[in-house]
């Protein structure tokens, strides 16, 4: 069975901890932590809007403008959507050669609030849309970045987001030491739980910023399928329905006539039905007892516009006991051209195994479509709950304290991921105990959002002269057209 997750980057067996930590060190001489202060974009680098237009020719069509619209907003916005551009970059970048599992787009809005399975509500990397093994320092590099971006973005002095980048990298490093030092148990069942969250808060923000934490894990807590059934759908006719809100989301029965609808209805449940023999034998007997009942095409996000993705609504018990789960394309992963292609023919198992990897806790209905080509053709979905308590702590809002704060608790989160899969020994005797690697990703973070700013200025340049379709959500443009939707057709 293929195995993403565990290949070509764990210590070789049976070393001990003296001699991963060696390994360590000698990658520490071969590149040293210094190195990663510097980035110059070199004269043959890859048009960042060419890249753009390369990602458009495999999405829906009528939805690119709308993605183009979204990261010309600000340069903030740009960085969401620009993981295939800073992926190019990152690969002329300095390595350690020391491989883990990515999260692939570790930028600081993919790290927010989630359930357990128990109900417990946690803190954690919430995107894996482009996972794949690759050099750890590419998620601290994307993580870094956002602070800086973000900071900008808010008004910052260069004098209030100076220890920002350094915070953040400074809790990944000690958290990396820490867990080297941790038995294989103890890291695996580590996860950053509310209570953290409060302690964190309560040590080192004023109180504008703990009220802000507490509204922001109180409005999770809300964000169930109850609560988006009651957001999202509506009776027509007699006839329960999720709700239009064209573009952004578009019934199945607003974008097919009668009988090409009811055939992509059966592709849907041939959907799930495949998707539910990945699920373990207790899940997939929960998810038997609701019946399928409407289907609708969402637009996601930034970067992720364009891609395919529905919202797929289910009833149990009753008309009251809705579960909504969500159907999101899985491509390539943007890494993949750099760190090699994934060893998962399909690559939402790709996604689903990275996260299950990754996540302290995971979905316990995510999942992915099994059958190689339902319907006689070839898209890979990954499915998860659309909503289970999901939250995030928007960084409009932050003042510099609190966003040194966020920084930190992503840093320790992300270096906990990373020790699940890679060799957090050797990671660890690479970073040391000085501050080098912080300064470095300082100085990277700094200039990279530089390039950031230009790279965002081109495109609002190329939508202005038309190079690149932009529209408004909700402006004539966007009005949806013939759907490229997974019926029975060839497309």
């Amino acid at each position: 069975m293929p195995q993403d997750a565990t290949s070509n980057h764990r210590a070789a067996p049976h070393l001990t901890p003296e001699e991963r930590a060696a390994a360590g060190k000698a990658a520490r001489r071969r590149t040293p932590r210094s190195s990663h202060a510097s980035f110059a974009p070199p004269a043959d680098r890859p048009d960042p809007l060419g890249i753009l237009e390369a990602q458009s020719m495999t999405r829906v069509p009528e939805l690119v403008p709308i993605r183009h619209s979204r990261m010309a907003e600000s340069p903030f916005h740009f960085y969401r959507g620009a993981a295939a551009i800073m992926a190019a970059d990152l690969a002329a970048s300095p390595e350690s050669g020391i491989r883990v599992q990515l999260c692939g787009d570790a930028h600081l809005l993919n790290f927010g609030l989630l359930a357990s399975p128990e109900r417990h509500l946690l803190f954690d990397i919430n995107d894996f849309d482009e996972t794949l093994p690759g050099p750890w320092e590419w998620d601290v590099k994307r993580l870094a970045v956002s602070l800086v971006v973000a900071g900008r973005a808010n008004g910052f002095t260069e004098r209030e987001s100076a220890d920002i980048v350094p915070a953040a990298v400074r809790s990944y490093r000690e958290s990396m030491i820490r867990f080297a030092g941790m038995r294989n148990l103890d890291v695996w069942y580590t996860k950053t739980d509310v209570e953290r969250l409060r302690t964190v808060a309560s040590q080192q923000l004023a109180k504008r910023g703990r009220a802000s934490l507490n509204r922001a894990m109180a409005k999770a807590r809300t964000r169930d399928s109850l609560q988006a059934f009651g957001k999202l759908t509506e009776v027509v006719d007699g006839r329960l329905r999720i709700a239009a809100d064209p573009p952004l989301l578009v019934p199945l029965a607003d974008l097919l006539p009668g009988e090409e609808r009811d055939a992509t209805m059966d592709w849907f449940r041939e959907l799930i039905g495949s998707y539910a023999l990945s699920l373990p034998s207790d899940r997939r007997s929960l998810l038997q007892d609701f019946r399928l009942v409407d289907v609708a095409r969402k637009v996601v996000g930034v970067g992720s516009v364009g891609t395919r993705c529905w919202i797929i609504l289910l009833l149990g018990r009753d008309d009251r006991d809705p579960l909504f789960l969500q159907a999101k394309e899985a491509e390539a992963s943007v890494l993949a051209p750099y760190v090699g292609p994934s060893t998962y023919r399909n690559q939402g198992e790709r996604v689903v195994a990275g996260q299950r990897l990754m996540q302290a806790a995971s979905d316990i209905f995510l999942g992915w479509q099994r059958a190689e080509g339902i319907a006689g053709r070839r898209r890979d979905f990954y499915l998860r709950q659309l909503r289970d308590w999901k939250g995030a702590i928007g960084p409009e809002s932050m003042v510099p304290v609190g966003m040194r704060t966020f920084g930190e608790v992503c840093g320790s989160t992300l270096a906990r991921a990373h020790a699940r899969s890679g060799d957090r020994i050797a990671i660890a005797a690479y970073l040391g105990r000085s501050d080098s690697f912080d300064r470095a990703i300082a100085r990277f973070a700094e200039t990279y959002a530089d390039l950031n700013e230009r790279d965002h200025q081109a495109l609002v340049d190329a939508v202005r002269t038309g190079r690149l379709p932009a529209s408004e959500p909700n402006g004539p443009d966007a009005a949806p057209r013939a759907p490229d939707a997974p019926t029975t057709r060839k497309t």
